[in-house]
């Protein structure tokens, strides 16, 4: 058994739809990424864990919501992402935040974070105050629904090139070891007393095959020398008159659905885990 913070805190990330936290302030294009970070969820561990004029850092950046929230936030950003058409989606969002007058400024790079070292400006090094990152959960998600003439079907729901390296792709044992060379890149960009921030949830694949990600995560994260500091609750749904309101999709719906039926007890998700670490 991996030995686990306690939780010791809720953040109420959630309590407006996710494309409502996006409209106006992300392009279009940015519903096509497969596993975005909440925005507010972001904005949450921004504004909670750095100071104005502070350096935050997204390995794996995906869209680049890190990055664009730290801008709004009087934040600087760096972000890496494999693919550069997440890149550019991610580019897209930064000069977007730029043009709606968000006071930071952010750098978006393509490449492979486990060499980071060699893509990063040296003059990042010892200065990020907060990496905020999410790492995948596999090759693909519940992505979003579309209507055909046949029936409906899912759309984007899987990462991008396979043949790129990206760690989505490589199987359990390759996700973790692969988000370990990440975090150990990453340790030198961080400042003393620098802060770490791991956002995911536990994964099923099959009706036995449940995976306790937070928990591998947050032993791979030791294993690299960081030090835990709490495990946090970052709600995925709303709370309305005491009462948890789910935000999950159709396909989200009929997986629960089907799992009961086999008589496995599964839960919507309606939260991820917030796994806070510190550089020493």
């Amino acid at each position: 058994m991996v030995e686990s913070m306690p939780v010791t805190s809720v953040w109420l990330t959630c309590q407006i739809p996710a494309r409502d936290q996006r409209r106006g302030r992300y392009v279009p294009e940015t519903s096509s990424h497969p596993a975005k970070m909440l925005p507010h969820l972001a904005a949450h561990a921004i504004s909670s864990y750095t100071a104005p004029g502070d350096l935050v850092f997204d390995p794996m950046c995906g869209s680049g919501t890190t990055l664009v929230e730290s801008m709004h936030l009087d934040r600087d950003g760096i972000g890496i992402d494999i693919e550069p058409r997440y890149t550019a989606m991610a580019e897209a969002n930064v000069a977007f935040a730029a043009s709606k007058g968000a006071s930071g400024a952010a750098q978006v790079l393509t490449g492979d974070a486990t060499g980071l070292l060699d893509l990063v400006p040296a003059s990042a090094v010892g200065r990020v105050g907060l990496l905020l990152t999410s790492p995948p959960y596999g090759r693909g998600t519940h992505g979003l629904v579309r209507a055909t003439s046949t029936g409906v079907r899912k759309r984007d729901h899987q990462y991008g090139d396979r043949e790129r390296g990206n760690l989505a792709y490589g199987g359990w044992s390759r996700l973790l070891d692969g988000f370990a060379a990440i975090l150990a890149a990453s340790y030198p960009l961080l400042r003393p007393g620098g802060t770490v921030i791991i956002t995911c949830r536990p994964v099923r694949r099959q009706r036995d095959d449940f995976i306790d990600l937070p928990g591998e995560l947050l032993a791979v994260a030791r294993s690299v020398g960081l030090v835990p500091v709490k495990r946090a609750a970052a709600m995925l749904a709303a709370v309305r008159d005491g009462q948890i309101v789910h935000r999950a999709n159709m396909f989200g719906l009929l997986a629960v659905r089907r799992a009961r039926d086999d008589g496995i007890p599964v839960h919507l998700v309606a939260h991820e885990d917030a796994l806070v670490l510190r550089r020493c």
